[in-house]
């Protein structure tokens, strides 16, 4: 099947995001409008303490209007490395290092209509040091066994995608 995009329009020039028209032409010849949210590429990370539980941070998400239980992610500076990003997220937003770090998946955030991508990362092996927020920041650090994590997911206590996917990798890789 071709697509071919006949011409893209920015229309929305932000501070996170820019939006854009794209006219693309369709495999039977039509011609349709997408619109599309460019975002810088992000990095996030689950870290696991030593006594085998999940940090998250629970912060405000304007868009839903709700506090939510994430793990730490960001946008990558540019030309950063995702894994020096998701590291720097860990440390900014838990006061953590992380003494490994693994790479387990790159995924888009909405692939519909967002071309995000965020690579994520377990880090091990956390080595304490201090939080250094941003700002406009304000998040509490909260820790949870794998077993918990897993049941918020199935009751809807966690609800951020980057956070399911990650938990839910690791936990199923720990049962395997």
């Amino acid at each position: 099947m071709a697509y071919e995009t006949i011409r893209s329009e920015r229309v929305f020039n932000g501070i996170l995001i820019d939006i854009y028209h794209d006219v693309i032409r369709l495999p039977d010849g039509r011609e349709t409008v997408r619109e599309i949210v460019r975002h810088s590429p992000a990095a996030a990370i689950l870290p696991i303490d030593a006594d085998g539980k999940l940090i998250l941070v629970r912060q405000y998400r304007h868009a839903v209007n709700a506090m939510t239980l994430e793990i730490p992610a960001g946008i990558l500076e540019k030309g950063e490395d995702p894994a020096a990003g998701a590291a720097r997220e860990l440390e900014e937003e838990t006061g953590k290092k992380a003494g490994r770090l693994t790479f387990i998946f790159k995924f888009y955030s909405s692939i519909g209509y967002c071309d995000e991508d965020l690579s994520v990362y377990i880090a091990e092996d956390l080595i304490s040091t201090a939080q250094n927020l941003d700002d406009d920041e304000f998040v509490t650090i909260e820790r949870y066994s794998p077993d918990e994590v897993f049941q918020m997911i199935i009751d809807g206590k966690i609800i951020d995608s980057k956070t399911t996917a990650a938990a839910l990798y690791y936990i199923a890789s720990q049962r395997r």
